[in-house]
């Protein structure tokens, strides 16, 4: 079967997006990476594609707040966003792509929320232990134990508009991924949480589980030699951030 098409957009102040070319061709997707002035120039160029992802970087500077600049951008292309969403395209959003996902309104869906400043008050770049709470909700979502990815941002506090909606999303499996303790359990307590968002969220999906935001980088661990401590532990065959563009490729051939 042919491989799946990937479009990785950038902006200015873009900077993971070579990591995540390299990871989804590692998952044997073809890609292409376009700035986000060629797509708004051509929304119809998206029908090319099977996945569209906004990769982690300081976009625009963040100059007015963690991907606001981006989202306002995305938000004209939402009739082209929406026609890929439905008929079947998968779209995820790392780091800062999170950020602009939630602040352009495709995620959470249903709800109102924000992704604010750490708790700390700090940029915390760390290694976290995350867990699937949603397994099946989403092509992203690999299933197994704890995983673990690192982080880097200053923003990444997931806040929904109330405690009710916050329920209401977690009821709904859209709360798919918590950053978790030493016993593998959902914390809000740092530094495993290294941002405090409540309920341990570090992942959210969309009502359909197409649409995926997450704050820890799986481009950053695709090779297991990329783990700070990978001459310590059981040999793996590879990193736990492949296996999210792994299921998304399986998904789409």
């Amino acid at each position: 079967m042919p491989s799946p098409r990937a479009i990785v957009l950038r902006a200015p102040g873009t900077n993971c997006d070579e990591e995540t070319v390299a990871a989804w061709r590692m998952a044997g997707a073809e890609v292409d990476t376009v700035h986000v002035d060629r797509v708004l120039e051509r929304p119809e160029a998206l029908d090319a594609f099977q996945i569209l992802t906004i990769p982690g970087g300081f976009s625009y500077g963040d100059d007015l707040g963690a991907g606001r600049i981006l989202a306002s951008r995305i938000g004209a292309l939402d009739d082209a966003l929406r026609r890929f969403h439905d008929r079947g395209g998968l779209i995820l959003g790392i780091c800062n792509g999170f950020q602009v996902l939630v602040k352009a309104g495709l995620l959470p869906g249903g709800h109102r929320a924000t992704i604010t400043h750490n708790d700390s008050g700090r940029f915390e770049c760390r290694w976290v232990r995350l867990a699937v709470t949603s397994q099946g909700r989403s092509p992203f979502l690999p299933e197994g134990g704890p995983i673990e990815l690192p982080v880097a941002h200053g923003e990444g506090k997931f806040v929904a508009e109330s405690e009710a909606a916050l329920g209401a999303l977690d009821d709904a499996g859209q709360l798919a991924l918590r950053y978790v303790d030493g016993a593998g359990l959902p914390t809000e307590a740092f530094p495993g949480n290294p941002n405090g968002a409540p309920r341990g969220v570090a992942g959210v999906v969309d009502p359909t589980g197409r649409i995926f935001g997450l704050m820890p980088h799986p481009e950053r661990f695709v090779e297991f030699i990329q783990h700070p401590r990978w001459t310590r532990l059981p040999d793996r065959p590879e990193g736990d951030g492949l296996r999210i563009f792994r299921g998304a490729v399986a998904a789409t051939r």
